[in-house]
């Protein structure tokens, strides 16, 4: 008698999700979340036991807020209390988590560097890390040009396509427990 052909069933496909400047995601399950960045930076946060992932893209790292002022993605410690809200929200601690960081580009070729926002940003979300407790533990960050980067919800596993310095997409790697 013939062995029956195994049945695998289809798996569904990834939820994308696009984050846009000033904007922030955390969750968990089959999504991938996309974002471009230039001058602007994303802090990339990653649970694997709850398999619960966040990141940002933020503009400027901070700004003076007044007390009453509603928070704002746009800025990265802002970006960093409504993520920490939102895992809170998921179970999640931050000193559980792994950190990446991305972006932070010289947008300005040329030797105009502009006020170097990209290496303020970079530098703030750095600083924003260590205010937590955290390391990074992988980080593509500086030089000229532009990113997209791909956050895979399931896996943890980021990918960045940095333009014009690499023409093939770079993996930073998982995180040692």
């Amino acid at each position: 008698m013939a062995a029956l052909p195994t049945f695998t069933p289809p798996q569904p496909a990834a939820d994308r999700i696009t984050l846009r400047p000033g904007e922030h995601y955390v969750g968990r399950g089959n999504a991938t979340l996309y974002t471009l960045l230039g001058s602007c930076v994303s802090i990339i946060l990653w649970q694997p036991a709850l398999r619960v992932g966040a990141m940002s893209h933020f503009l400027l790292g901070t700004r003076h807020r007044e007390p009453d002022t509603p928070l704002d993605g746009r800025y990265g410690d802002e970006a960093m209390q409504l993520m920490l809200r939102d895992l809170a929200r998921h179970r999640t601690r931050i000193r559980d988590c792994q950190a990446r960081l991305v972006g932070g580009g010289d947008m300005f070729p040329n030797g105009m560097h502009v006020m170097d926002i990209g290496r303020r940003n970079g530098e703030a979300a750095r600083e924003l890390l260590l205010r937590h407790g955290l390391a990074p533990c992988g980080e593509h960050l500086f030089g000229q040009g532009h990113r997209q980067v791909q956050f895979n919800l399931n896996t943890g596993e980021v990918r960045v396509r940095h333009t014009p310095a690499a023409a093939a997409p770079i993996t930073l790697s998982a995180c040692n427990p």
